[in-house]
């Protein structure tokens, strides 16, 4: 069972505590592009706020769609709300997340992105001694936010693969090689920041 005509994950989303640097950061350190900018978004006198995004009905937000290589839309909310959480949440909260990203190269990522001003890396990149991923690398890294991401470095064969006929996807072809292949905004605010 599925959900009737789904097709793909249209995009995923996170709310981030400042819009222009998290764009900035996404466009420049991690070569997402920049498709639009929307907002604010308000509902000053109603609750369509409440009603349609669940959040306190005087919230406001400013939204940015960006694209991450050949299959991610990545959507980035800013708001301001009365009784706003400025925290974010730990893997272990519920709620807690990351974004991973699939490199050819984790060792050249790592130190690529350890160059970066308020990166902080989790450590070094290591491998998946055992189970059903062994042989995949991965290293865990901040944001100059703190938003938590991941770099994989997946194994050509992966032991899971012997179990089951579904596979998890990539890796793709690299992000910008594929930009011609798949459809994108033509809009004159769709550009590369």
């Amino acid at each position: 069972m599925s959900i009737p005509g789904a097709t793909n994950i249209d995009h995923v989303a996170y709310t981030v505590p400042d819009l222009d640097q998290a764009v900035a950061f996404f466009t420049n350190i991690l070569g997402a592009d920049l498709i639009y900018r929307e907002g604010p978004i308000h509902d000053p006198h109603g609750d369509r706020m409440t009603q349609q995004l669940n959040v306190h009905p005087t919230a406001s937000c400013r939204i940015a769609m960006l694209r991450l290589g050949p299959v991610t839309n990545l959507e980035l909310f800013q708001y301001e709300a009365p009784g706003q959480r400025r925290l974010l949440p730990a893997n272990s909260d519920w709620g807690g997340h990351h974004l991973a990203f699939h490199v050819t190269d984790i060792e050249a990522a790592a130190h690529y992105l350890s160059r970066q001003p308020g990166v902080r890396l989790l450590g070094s990149p290591r491998t998946v001694d055992d189970g059903p991923i062994a042989g995949n690398r991965w290293v865990y890294f901040l944001t100059p936010w703190g938003m938590q991401m991941e770099l994989v470095q997946a194994s050509p064969a992966l032991p899971y693969e012997s179990t089951t006929r579904a596979r998890r996807y990539g890796p793709a072809p690299a992000w910008h090689d594929c930009v011609n292949a798949v459809r994108t905004t033509d809009s004159p605010e769709a550009h590369h920041a």
